[in-house]
């Protein structure tokens, strides 16, 4: 079981929403599960995952903790790890996948380490060896974040940019950072936008 899903359930679910049943985030499910396994019932968490790939998707469709409203953080060092921590205290679990369990498991292994190319893969034993490896391929230790390095920073009030004449927080400078540049990989319109006609 993920959490109140058995497997084939969450599967469907991690299709419909990341568009393929992704090993990563199928094992994401299971360190979300192993996560509120470690922690009191009564608590409010929030998460910070360690990667963006994947491991965000799991947190999003199991919690109620989303990027959207500042529940789930992702703070990108490349680790398949996510930290589950009491809103109020910071006290809390990170969960994090533990090379030498990789061993007892050895698709998830190769999958995993990138030691064998996709094309080799066993898609189908690889489900089944995550199915039943669950949270078994992890390790969990305790963890206390300090709330005084995440907190939200305050967006100041709400201005024009006078670039490219759209609203913008004004603590972010005298101009939006995208019209300061470097931010976006593409390019629309010169200053003020150059405005496209919808036909149909």
């Amino acid at each position: 079981m993920i959490l109140s899903h058995t497997f084939e359930e969450y599967a469907r679910m991690v299709k419909a929403f990341h568009g393929s049943a992704a090993p990563g985030i199928m094992i994401g499910g299971s360190m979300v599960d192993l996560a509120y396994r470690c922690l009191p019932e009564d608590g409010l968490y929030d998460v910070i995952c360690e990667t963006g790939k994947c491991l965000p998707d799991a947190v999003q469709l199991l919690t109620p903790c989303s990027i959207g409203n500042g529940w789930l953080r992702i703070m990108d060092t490349g680790r398949f790890s996510l930290a589950f921590y009491d809103k109020n205290t910071g006290e809390g679990v990170r969960i994090f996948i533990d090379p030498p369990k990789l061993d007892a498991w050895p698709e998830i292994k190769g999958w995993f380490l990138k030691l064998t190319p996709k094309r080799e893969q066993d898609t189908a034993l690889l489900m089944e060896e995550i199915e039943k490896a669950g949270g078994d391929v992890c390790s969990v230790e305790r963890i206390k974040v300090s709330l005084d390095l995440i907190k939200k920073k305050k967006s100041g009030p709400i201005v024009i940019c006078p670039s490219c004449g759209e609203p913008y927080p004004s603590l972010r400078g005298a101009v939006c950072p995208a019209c300061k540049g470097g931010m976006l990989p593409y390019e629309a319109g010169t200053g003020q936008h150059r405005k496209m006609k919808i036909t149909g």
